[in-house]
């Protein structure tokens, strides 16, 4: 069975799990309304996609 020879750093630790984080993908501002919405879905605030209405409110 592997044991470490000595033990792990406080620093060293941290540094592994720098990109251990969560992350908001994919959002995007609205170009009609300025609202955040899912990069590539229609606006659920205007109806918008792309400067097209799409879905009428």
């Amino acid at each position: 069975m592997a044991v470490p020879a000595r033990r792990t750093s406080k620093t060293a630790k941290r540094k592994r799990r720098t990109h251990f984080k969560l992350q908001v993908t994919g959002v995007t501002k609205c170009d009609n309304c300025g609202e955040m919405k899912l990069a590539h879905r229609v606006c659920k605030s205007c109806g918008t996609y792309r400067g097209k209405e799409v879905i009428n409110n």
